[in-house]
């Protein structure tokens, strides 16, 4: 009996990590076939019958004879001399001049003001009850399924409105800042809310005691055991932002103002045929991103399984 479980547990083992692997292989195939198309030449990537690696030679398959080409990278970053620069090179590209900072900007800022508010948020609805409490929290909750989509006209107006009105303290970043952070605010509250019920009031209880005032009990115990969280709202919150693209694209009148991801598809209608240069394109643009995920991985997985576990 013991050795039918234990031989049915592998079992499942090993179906459980060919189930996974063919999940990754499913996921890995469009990105790994963007790289190699982004370091290969026009020519290879055309010809027919098409070849995976641009190795082949009239004697057979030689890696010593790879045709690699940087075309699509030098096309998108488009480097240039420059007297000023300290590396001697300029890049004048538009991706990786103008559209790559200003989603930065908009990510960064809009990630940092939702994890301020909803951690706040979140820590007063967990800590505290009053009157409407319920409701707040079910209204909130609700808004998260009200597509962006559906009130875009009404932010286009708007955005419209207050640029014809010429106001001194308008700009259409700070403007998108606030839309993104209107939109992605509501289900941060929700997820900083659940770390925070998950933290024993014992904790703060006990720093109160130890003489610690409310204020230094929240910033000294409760929000570093909730940090992990929090990074969780900001890194979920600046993906969202960097893959939008429509609200950008309406709202923000200035083309230095639009997002990467406005930029991409402005590329894309100059390279429709240059498959290289766009696959260059998508990986500078999705570089960032990355970047950030494999710098941060631990703490948000670490977020997400407490998180489902708390649940």
């Amino acid at each position: 009996m013991t050795t039918t479980k234990s031989t049915r547990k592998r079992w499942e083992g090993i179906g459980v990590n060919l189930a996974m692997l063919l999940v990754l292989v499913f996921a890995m195939v469009p990105i790994f076939t963007t790289v190699l198309i982004s370091f290969k030449s026009e020519q290879d990537i055309i010809r027919k019958p098409p070849n995976i690696f641009p190795c082949d030679t009239p004697e057979g398959f030689k890696w010593s004879e790879c045709r690699w080409s940087v075309e699509g990278y030098q096309r998108v970053l488009a480097p240039k001399p420059s007297e000023t620069s300290p590396l001697g090179v300029a890049i004048t590209g538009n991706i990786p001049r103008i559209y790559i900072p200003n989603s930065v900007l908009y990510a960064t800022a809009t990630s940092l003001l939702v994890v301020f508010l909803a951690g706040l948020s979140g820590y007063a609805f967990s800590r505290y009850r009053f009157r409407g409490h319920g409701l707040l929290m079910t209204g909130i909750l609700a808004i998260t399924g009200v597509p962006l989509l559906t009130n875009l006209l009404a932010l286009y107006q708007m955005a419209a409105t207050f640029r014809k009105a010429d106001l001194p303290f308008y700009d259409d970043r700070l403007f998108i800042i606030a839309v993104y952070m209107g939109f992605y605010l509501p289900l941060s509250v929700w997820i900083a809310k659940g770390f925070f019920d998950a933290i024993p009031r014992e904790l703060e209880e006990a720093a109160l005691i130890d003489g610690c005032t409310p204020v230094g009990a929240l910033l000294r115990v409760t929000m570093p055991l909730a940090l992990p969280g929090l990074a969780a709202v900001f890194l979920l919150t600046f993906v969202s932002v960097w893959n939008e693209f429509i609200a950008g694209y309406l709202i923000i009148a200035k083309n230095q103002y639009k997002p990467v991801m406005f930029g991409l598809y402005d590329f894309l209608g100059q390279n429709i045929i240059n498959l290289q240069v766009i696959a260059a394109a998508c990986i500078l643009i999705a570089s960032p991103v990355v970047i950030l995920f494999v710098f941060t991985r631990r703490s948000f997985f670490r977020a997400m399984v407490e998180g489902a576990v708390k649940g």
